[in-house]
């Protein structure tokens, strides 16, 4: 398979949005400093959010973020401790009303790492075992619909904006009657890029032919590294939209910055506030993610990101005017060194 790796190795050099983090952000980390020097501290991010650990910028838990929320958004989630048993955790589901399939999650995850799509105890008791680190399982939400909406709002007003929506696309792939799923996975881009999970995950069904027509969707998770497709969706921006997440971030105390990502059945409901559910809320660290539609301009991008640093340091210096403090150098050592613990565990699993 020497060729696929040229292949997917020329893809990954022509097509930006796949760089990788160090390299997009090389630019913006100069950025960072310079706002370190006007707020006098480098953790000025870590007031952007005063009620998520750092900010939502390191090592912030999920679970904690989600509980914060208005209960009518967010799936059913369960916290789990690990070591974890199968039966104990069979017996929480059901109490909780959750079912297969199911989502697992670690609770303090990286763009996508161990987001799985779980359909049944074997996978579950597989899953529990390869965890070394605390997890969520949450319901499936079976809406058509996957958004991640960037919001933010300054602390002395009530009306936010939001300043990004990205349209995620599951990877999908659409039989011919001849091609095999591998070769419909090594002839698709975005799909060769996942070859190796994929052919892992799907290796029963590998040399099966797709009927013509016929749809197989091989990544749900809606996460730019596992393949999914993501869209600039800017044009889905009107007041209705903002009012929904006006109502839903000021009922969030000490939230001002940050992207949702969202489930939802239609946009008539979308705008009218309902039948919406929040997968997700990231803080400081979260990005505008339209930027990473294949069509969008490389520099446009760039000016996307600074102007939402920008954004990120006058919503911080605000709270740190009302009284906010910035993260301690000690605090954020200690955050720093949580963390690296975590992701030595992650390793391990």
């Amino acid at each position: 398979m020497n060729s696929v790796k040229y292949l997917n190795l020329w893809t990954r050099l022509i097509n930006w949005e796949y760089w990788p983090f160090e390299v997009v952000y090389f630019p913006i980390f100069f950025y960072w400093l310079w706002l370190s020097v006007k707020a006098r501290s480098f953790f000025f991010f870590s007031a952007a959010n005063p009620s998520i650990e750092s900010g939502g910028m390191l090592g912030e838990s999920k679970y904690g973020i989600l509980k914060s929320l208005p209960e009518e958004f967010i799936p059913k989630t369960l916290f789990i401790k690990t070591p974890a048993d199968i039966d104990a955790i069979l017996k929480k589901i059901q109490a909780a009303g959750i079912t297969f399939p199911l989502i697992a999650k670690p609770d303090v995850g990286e763009r996508g790492w161990k987001v799985e799509k779980i359909h049944n105890r074997q996978e579950l008791e597989v899953y529990i075992q390869q965890m070394r680190v605390p997890f969520l399982i949450q319901e499936y939400v079976a809406y058509e619909i996957e958004l991640g909406v960037f919001y933010y709002r300054f602390p002395s007003q009530t009306k936010g904006r939001i300043s990004s929506v990205v349209v995620k696309e599951f990877l999908t792939l659409t039989g011919n009657g001849k091609s095999s799923l591998q070769k419909l996975i090594l002839n698709h881009q975005r799909a060769r890029l996942q070859y190796e999970v994929l052919a892992e995950k799907y290796q029963v069904l590998m040399k099966e032919v797709l009927a013509d027509g016929n749809k197989i969707t091989l990544v749900y998770i809606g996460n730019h590294c596992r393949g999914t497709k993501f869209v600039d969706g800017n044009y889905l921006i009107n007041e209705s939209l903002v009012s929904v997440f006006d109502n839903i971030s000021c009922s969030v105390p000490g939230f001002y910055y940050g992207r949702y990502d969202i489930r939802c059945r239609s946009l008539e409901e979308l705008y009218q506030g309902k039948r919406i559910k929040i997968l997700e809320l990231n803080g400081a660290g979260a990005e505008p993610g339209h930027i990473y539609d294949p069509k969008f301009p490389f520099l446009q991008a760039y000016k996307v990101l600074f102007d939402h640093w920008n954004v990120l340091y006058q919503i911080s210096k605000a709270n740190y005017e009302k009284g906010i403090a910035y993260m301690s150098a000690r605090e954020a050592w200690q955050t720093v060194s949580k963390l690296r613990n975590y992701r030595k565990q992650m390793k391990e699993a």
